[in-house]
């Protein structure tokens, strides 16, 4: 096994002979617990195999080019998404441009390019509703036939099950869209988080970090608008540095013109550097209450005394659980 994932942009940039490989295919949005379980199985038997563990998925994500109307919020962006695969152990990762002329492959044509010609594939894995090619032409049973003709076997695995909730990147979007971040991780086996750099303009540059800062725009999913316990990590040279906070999502109706945010208000403040490159990740970990217009700023600056207090409980309590606090 190779000690760091390689990663391919288009089947052009594959070398030759690259195989044995055991793969599996999809957006792997979120990387849940569904893709994990998959992925585990692939790892498993590309160890018995002396193969290793190739995943294809695309970007754009396909119903932004084919529904983009319909097209869902991203869970992990591109290069997130890339560093959860080599944290579950994937060696390859083929990243393919999706584009209407690619839609257009069938299942045969797809098989044939990517998995038999370019990456030597021995064996493939997918969830048990996977399906590919021109308008998702090929389900289990037509793979199969196929695998078995281009000489590679195919594994359906069934839906992981959450308390009793069948893990989908689709209901941990609606999940959170409710704000329920404790229920997206259940099903993520994560907490759900979102990596960005500071905002322009919000005190950064040469200063120092003051005990608000705000995310710089962000291209990917966000909870339901609210205030949430969340803990905020700062990138620094000795890694990253987790402080416990408290952010605000939404529109900050009370004081000036309404502007979109994603505000955090850090607990135990102490000052460190903090530039726009500054890479930050921000991780939710339990929802407070939706935002509110409060009539002045006195009353918005005691709630906010009031989420800080409930905040720090909440710490406190998962600090005795082992953070473990649902």
């Amino acid at each position: 096994m190779s000690t760091s994932m390689q990663v391919y942009r288009s089947l052009e940039e594959i070398p030759p002979g690259l195989g044995p490989t055991v793969a599996s295919i999809g957006n792997f949005d979120g990387l849940h617990r569904g893709h994990r379980t998959i992925l585990a199985a692939a790892r498993s038997e590309a160890q018995r195999l002396g193969a290793r563990v190739a995943v294809v998925t695309f970007d754009p994500h396909p119903m932004q080019i084919l529904k983009p109307e319909a097209a869902p919020e991203t869970l992990t962006p591109t290069e997130e998404k890339l560093r959860l695969l080599e944290q579950a152990g994937v060696d390859i990762a083929v990243v393919l441009p999706f584009s209407r002329a690619f839609s257009q492959l069938s299942a045969r044509e797809f098989l044939q390019q990517v998995l038999a010609a370019r990456l030597g594939t021995v064996s493939l894995h997918e969830g048990s509703n996977f399906r590919c090619g021109h308008r998702a032409e090929a389900g289990m049973d037509e793979l199969q036939l196929l695998g078995a003709e281009m000489g590679f076997a195919v594994h359906a695995h069934a839906a992981v099950v959450v308390r009793r909730q069948e893990v989908s990147s689709t209901v941990i979007r609606a999940r959170l869209r409710e704000g329920n971040v404790n229920a997206a991780r259940w099903m993520l086996g994560r907490c759900f988080s979102v990596h960005s750099h500071p905002a322009r303009g919000r005190g950064i540059g040469s200063r120092q970090l003051a005990p608000t800062v705000n995310l710089a725009e962000y291209p990917g999913m966000l909870p339901r608008a609210g205030v949430y316990v969340t803990r905020l990590g700062v990138d620094g040279p000795t890694g990253m540095r987790w402080m416990e906070a408290v952010s605000n999502v939404g529109w900050r109706p009370t004081v000036g013109e309404p502007s979109f945010a994603v505000e955090t208000h850090i607990l135990d403040f102490e000052p460190m550097e903090l530039t726009e490159s500054t890479a930050l990740e921000l991780e939710f970990r339990h929802w407070l209450r939706p935002e509110i217009k409060w009539p002045d700023v006195a009353s918005l600056k005691a709630q906010i005394a009031r989420d800080v207090h409930r905040a720090r409980r909440y710490f406190a309590l998962a600090g005795r659980l082992g953070q473990r606090l649902e």
